[in-house]
């Protein structure tokens, strides 16, 4: 089993950075591909950024590519989504995810672990 808890989160002014990140319990957590999603109100829950188990391959959706970086290691357990030039359509709240597939995926099912989520809000 994984425990996910993310931080980082908060207020932005547009144009503005913020850096997430997720911290996992578990020694299987190399595993398992990881997944950042968000989801704003009244919207279903998107794929924003993920990566191998390894780390070797990250994958993005198109409304992030270009401005968040995600990463991982292992040793210490943690995932991380650096995001840059932050808009305001970027406001939700975003998860981080642990597949059971061992890769990337972009759809909410094939991620049995799920952390409880933090506040991303940017304002104009």
């Amino acid at each position: 089993q994984v425990h996910l808890v993310e931080s980082g989160g908060g207020l932005v002014q547009a144009g503005g950075s913020l850096r997430l990140s997720c911290a996992a319990s578990g020694r299987t957590f190399s595993s398992y591909a990881m997944g950042w999603f968000r989801q704003a109100p009244g919207k279903e829950r998107e794929f924003v950024a993920g990566i191998t188990r390894s780390g070797g391959r990250t994958y993005y959706a198109e409304s992030v590519k270009g401005r968040c970086t995600i990463s991982r290691d292992n040793a210490k357990n943690t995932v991380t989504l650096r995001m840059n030039s932050l808009q305001p359509e970027d406001t939700a709240v975003y998860y981080c995810a642990a597949s059971s597939l061992g890769v990337v995926s972009t759809t909410p099912p094939t991620y049995v672990y799920w952390g409880q989520g933090t506040q991303v809000t940017v304002s104009s």
